[in-house]
């Protein structure tokens, strides 16, 4: 039975205005996504306009230049061994391969520089750039880099070189991983969207609010109240 009509029906009103707008939200009327693929979009763009740290990764090997290092890498297939070989062959690097093994020397700046090349040109989705370069999907070559620094990185802390383990470490982290994630997505800054990551906000809340409020009119209409 429902108690009080005026409570009860504002309340479904305004149910069925919250449902009238979450059918549009998922329909495609924003630049052709619906309203949650949409933001997510604009959210990760947003992201990775502000995740740029090539610069002062590459800032951080200079200090590097010209100091050799020798390193074995042991993959875990030799198909990627394979493809790692001309990574650091490009990088000015003497590679020994034997199946699953790479043996590499060579100038550790000069390593990382090709290394944060290849990073900055997926960064910016010139993935075809590395594709012309290494005969290969240019992701699968940064996914390469990745592997191959990371066994640098153990490699080099075996020797005792902890400071230039610890900048092979930053690379991987602040600039292969963040290129290879962000790949095709493209880089905006906060301030030429700000009206609508405040609108979007502010939406949010109300959106959530909304809904409590017509719940609770509905069923106090209904005549449920809560005591206690």
């Amino acid at each position: 039975m429902i108690i009080n009509k005026k409570e009860f029906f504002g309340g479904t009103a305004l149910m069925a205005g919250f449902i009238i707008v979450l059918v549009i939200m998922f329909m495609p009327v924003f630049d052709g996504k619906n309203g949650l693929d949409y933001l997510d979009s604009l959210y990760n763009s947003i992201s990775k306009g502000s995740a740029y740290y090539i610069p002062k990764v590459k800032e951080a090997t200079e200090e590097f230049a010209g100091q050799a290092v020798s390193v074995t890498l042991n993959f875990e297939d030799a198909d990627r061994a394979r493809q790692t070989a001309p990574l650091f062959m490009q990088a000015g690097a003497m590679v020994n391969a034997a199946g699953k093994e790479l043996r590499v020397s060579g100038d550790l700046s000069q390593i990382m520089g090709a290394a944060l090349a290849d990073a900055d040109a997926m960064y910016h989705n010139q993935e075809e750039a590395l594709s012309a370069k290494y005969g290969y999907d240019g992701k699968r070559a940064l996914l390469n880099w990745w592997v191959a620094l990371n066994y640098m990185e153990k490699s080099l802390e075996k020797q005792k070189m902890f400071k230039e383990a610890k900048v092979l470490s930053n690379a991987n982290k602040r600039a292969i991983e963040c290129s290879y994630n962000y790949y095709g997505i493209e880089p905006q800054s906060i301030g030429d969207k700000v009206g609508i990551v405040i609108f979007s906000l502010v939406f949010y809340v109300v959106y959530t609010m909304w809904y409590g409020f017509a719940i609770l009119f509905m069923f106090e209409g209904w005549g449920m109240n809560l005591g206690h």
